[in-house]
């Protein structure tokens, strides 16, 4: 099961105790999910079409507790053109339609029946408690999540500009930098950091999923930390042999082509003890030669080898 179907499971179970709170989940799996259709006899019915049986158990639930709707009116459909699943609820009662849209207020008080795909009454979502909910009830029609083993990524696929810039205003009224782009004919709310994601996990209150991103987030840091200490251990280790192999190459230089006994007496020291110790460091170079030198006189030492040697290559040897 991918990280996303396991957040949905998790969001599916939770169910909000007051009755404001499942309107507003419910107004959110309608809004994006359902449709009004009419049938060859002229009868409207109401449809309410997922790919997750998450959604379809979740409306089922809510329907019966917020409404006192009972349907048990679930079909499901495979497409040729779908990779998975449809799940269709038909709602074919006018009573239990007026009932359901009266309460999510997409009726008003003038009895006018505004569009599925307008924004959301704001009147739905004047509390924290149901502007939660009805982000829960997004993320289960809507979302989408990527497997943060590989990457942070959230998202939801909205039909129309309306209602993606609606979700939008919600998920930055909780101080998350939500951002819009449009994919093909689709409108997609989506969050990358994954400090962003794991908050809003925590808005729909999928408590669980976000302790297990939590874990893989530290987890991957940890592994991140890791690779960065022995990746920086390497290139220092990298850059100490061929700075060494470079000293010993220009002390050899100047070895065979000028002599050492030619340099200071502080040089030729340093260049025998060099040859001496072809892989001890700047600070153990400096305790064998005498009197004894620190890092920055055995580098700065070991500097003057290597004009000398670079001198003696450009004008010729000797």
């Amino acid at each position: 099961m991918s990280f996303s179907s396991q957040v949905k499971e998790e969001l599916e179970k939770h169910i909000s105790s007051g009755r404001h709170c499942q309107i507003a989940e419910m107004a959110a799996i309608l809004h994006f999910s359902g449709k009004l259709v009419r049938s060859p006899k002229g009868e409207l019915f109401l449809q309410i079409l997922t790919e997750n049986v998450s959604v379809a158990r979740k409306c089922f639930t809510i329907l019966d507790k917020s409404f006192n709707i009972e349907t048990s009116s679930l079909e499901q459909e495979c497409f040729e053109n779908r990779k998975n699943a449809v799940y269709t609820i038909t709602l074919k009662k006018e009573q239990d339609i007026l009932s359901l849209f009266q309460g999510i207020k997409l009726i008003d008080s003038r009895g006018v029946l505004h569009e599925l795909k307008d924004r959301v009454n704001p009147l739905i979502l004047k509390q924290s408690c149901c502007q939660r909910a009805f982000l829960r009830g997004a993320f289960l029609t809507i979302g989408s999540m990527s497997d943060p083993e590989k990457s942070y990524h959230l998202e939801l696929v909205c039909p129309n500009q309306n209602q993606a810039r609606q979700l939008q205003e919600l998920i930055r009224g909780f101080e998350l930098d939500a951002k819009i782009v449009i994919r093909k004919k689709y409108f997609v709310v989506y969050l990358k950091e994954g400090s962003n994601i794991v908050d809003f996990l925590n808005i729909c209150e999928a408590h669980v999923s976000l302790m297990n991103l939590e874990n893989t987030r530290i987890l991957k840091e940890m592994r991140n930390s890791v690779n960065r200490r022995v990746n920086c251990e390497t290139a220092n280790i990298a850059k100490t042999v061929n700075a060494a192999t470079k000293q010993l190459e220009d002390i050899l230089y100047i070895k065979e082509f000028v002599g050492l006994s030619r340099l200071p007496l502080n040089l030729k020291q340093m260049a025998e003890v060099r040859l001496e110790y072809p892989e001890a460091t700047l600070k153990e170079l400096g305790q064998y030669l005498e009197p004894p030198v620190g890092k920055s006189g055995v580098n700065h030492r070991l500097r003057k080898l290597s004009e000398i040697a670079d001198f003696h290559r450009g004008h010729g040897k000797g």
